[in-house]
């Protein structure tokens, strides 16, 4: 009775592609039958139970099979009777991936060239560009919510899939084990350190904070002053940047694209290209503010002309102005560092959006048989036997990703000298705010800062010097292909920074050396050592990123560890001095004088950011390299 609807079945299924076949032969007959019966014989079918739960089984997998993202009889599989080739495939992907990066090129290009224009051009209305920024912070939010859409759909379909499976196991076997209860909670890895997102955190903090003190300052302009964009545009800027804070501290390297890479890729580098804008932005604001507030003072006691002051003098007048005006030296930095590590992990992100062969042969042809990544691998049997131990073992489960635990052994020497280090620099910081609100002490105050520094560099130079020594008898054990990893090319691109500010330092110094205002040979050293310094700790922590012990005898000594320690703390005391003393222009009066308010200005503005960041990024990294290159683990996890 079952062989003549059949045959078209089986005929049909040699006419289509293996991606189409079913995976269990008599679900496809009965399925076929339920298709092709006289309604009487399927109230007959349905009488017997194991019958109707057959039928009812192999009609539900075939249900969820369509709504499957890589299901062998997915609906997407049936309109790809001629799939195209994988060069063809591979030749749209990098297309679509050179149009967007272009798109976001033209967006960066226009965000540096729309505040640029206002400030040196004549004539031009304040403000004309904001439509720009609007542009940019829409799009960006509405990527975000799709991403979330599209991540919240995924996660539906899995866990209808996984429960329907649990089900059928239970149906099967009276029980679900507890191997099937832990399916969903693999091992996953988020884009940067724990720590880096964090310190996203804090600085998108800060970036907030300083939009609502642009928002608050709307309310405080003249109606003349007023318009809609300059208290819509903050508002938007705040809000993307709660969205991106949340989006980047919450998603992880399994986002899947499906059917919208064209989407994501676009999207991505939209918002690649919105967070430089904004640093653009806010790096050419604040240069300009500053700079007038120097011509404002010089003006003061010189009586020279008063350029730029009817320019500014809707902004930065009143209350919230003057407020804004204070904070802006500590709160600006913070949007600029948001704004780089979020450009920075968004790339990484637009990097896994892509269409490999793997790919390729998982949308048109029949997957491979999965069978095998049931059977027992030595990872497993590791993971097993740790559980057992009450270990940790290194292919944890997802519960592992939010619980860590700090061995705190050959430590202490390290931390005690980089409390001595941190009290010695806040004396510094004590002593510069005082001698530096007298006009007649300012050059006290930064001779007293460079011998701060003159200390803290040289310290940190031996300590750099003799850990690299002592750590290069760990073994490297890199895990991944890529040399830099995301880490460590965020502290590459924020060495620049440093770079930028010690060469225009050097040779400022070199110049005014003999100058009333400068600060002599001090100066000099301090800036030279601070380069020197950069460089060799740069090198120490790329070097030490992927080290590990492989002994016993390594991980009971820990080699290098209290040197680790002491820098990790002693960053923290240079990204205090360069946060609080150095991001201002008039810390360096002789380099005012010599380069130009102008010059000098845009000078500290585009590096002293970078550099902030290049001191708490070290910070990280360095946490990172202690907690990491001397676990505890036993021999047969070392792996």
């Amino acid at each position: 009775m079952l062989g003549t609807p059949a045959e078209p079945l089986v005929q049909h299924s040699h006419s289509q592609p293996n991606s189409r076949r079913m995976s269990n032969d008599a679900e496809a007959k009965l399925a076929a039958n339920l298709n092709t019966r006289r309604p009487s014989a399927i109230i007959a079918a349905f009488r017997r139970p194991s019958q109707a739960l057959a039928l009812c089984a192999a009609t539900q997998r075939r249900f969820l099979s369509e709504w499957a993202p890589h299901s062998r009889t997915s609906v997407a599989s049936t309109t790809h009777d001629n799939p195209p080739s994988t060069a063809e495939i591979l030749g749209h992907e990098a297309l679509s991936k050179a149009l967007s990066a272009l798109y976001a090129k033209l967006l960066v290009v226009l965000g540096l060239a729309f505040p640029v224009t206002e400030v040196i051009a004549n004539g031009v209305p304040d403000g004309y560009y904001q439509g720009f920024y609007l542009y940019l912070y829409l799009v960006s939010v509405l990527f975000v919510v799709f991403q979330y859409a599209n991540i919240m759909r995924q996660k539906a379909v899995t866990m209808i899939i996984h429960n329907y499976e649990g089900t059928e196991k239970d149906d099967k076997n009276g029980k679900i084990t507890p191997r099937d209860k832990l399916k969903l909670k693999e091992s996953i890895s988020r884009y940067g350190s724990f720590y880096l997102r964090l310190g996203a955190i804090a600085f998108g903090i800060g970036s907030m904070v300083y939009s609502g003190l642009e928002l608050g300052e709307y309310f405080e302009m003249t109606d003349r002053c007023r318009s809609v964009m300059s208290v819509i545009t903050p508002a938007l800027r705040m809000t993307l940047t709660l969205a991106q804070m949340q989006f980047i501290f919450l998603t992880n390297k399994d986002i899947k694209s499906g059917s919208y890479k064209m989407i994501q890729r676009f999207g991505f580098m939209h918002m690649i290209a919105t967070n430089l804008c904004e640093w653009l932005y806010v790096l050419v604001e604040e240069t300009k503010h500053e700079i007038h507030h120097l011509e404002h003072s010089i003006q003061s006691t010189t009586n020279g002309t008063r350029n730029m002051t009817e320019e500014i003098a809707c902004r930065r007048a009143n209350i919230m102005g003057a407020l804004l005006q204070n904070a802006s030296p500590f709160l600006f930095p913070c949007t600029i560092e948001y704004s780089l590590i979020c450009a920075v992990i968004f790339y990484e992100m637009w990097k896994e959006v892509k269409c490999t062969p793997e790919d390729f042969e998982k949308k048109y042809h029949a997957p491979k048989n999965k069978s095998r990544n049931n059977s027992m691998t030595p990872e497993k049997i590791l993971q097993q036997f740790a559980g057992m131990l009450g270990v940790s073992s290194p292919h944890g489960s997802r519960t592992a990703l939010h619980h860590f635990s700090l061995d705190c052994s050959h430590a202490h020497r390290g931390l005690f000298a980089g409390i001595l280090v941190i009290v010695f620099t806040i004396i510094s910081l004590i002593m510069f705010f005082v001698l530096a609100n007298n006009p007649a002490t300012v050059i006290d105050a930064i001779f007293e800062v460079n011998i701060c520094e003159l200390v803290l560099y040289t310290l940190t130079i031996l300590a750099t010097g003799f850990a690299l020594l002592q750590m290069r008898v760990l073994p490297y054990k890199r895990k991944s292909q890529a040399v830099l990893g995301l880490d460590t090319s965020l502290l590459i691109l924020a060495q620049t920074g440093m770079f930028v500010y010690c060469m225009f330092s050097l040779i400022g110094c070199h110049h005014t050396m003999h100058s009333s205002k400068s600060s002599g040979l001090t100066g000099f050293f301090s800036e030279f050592l601070s380069l020197n310094q950069t460089i060799l700790q740069s090198l120490f922590i790329i070097d030490a990123w992927w080290r590990r012990c492989g002994t016993s005898e390594q991980r009971r000594d820990k080699p290098g560890r209290q040197l680790v320690t002491f820098l990790l703390v002693a960053n923290m005391a240079m990204w205090t001095i360069n946060t609080l003393e150095k991001n201002r222009a008039e810390f360096r009066p002789a380099h005012l004088a010599f380069y130009g308010p102008w010059a000098w200005t845009i000078i500290t503005h585009v590096s002293m950011p970078l550099a902030i960041f290049y001191r708490f990024h070290s910070t990280i990294c360095l946490f990172e390299i202690w907690k990491n290159c001397f676990k505890n683990k036993p021999i047969f996890l070392n792996v």
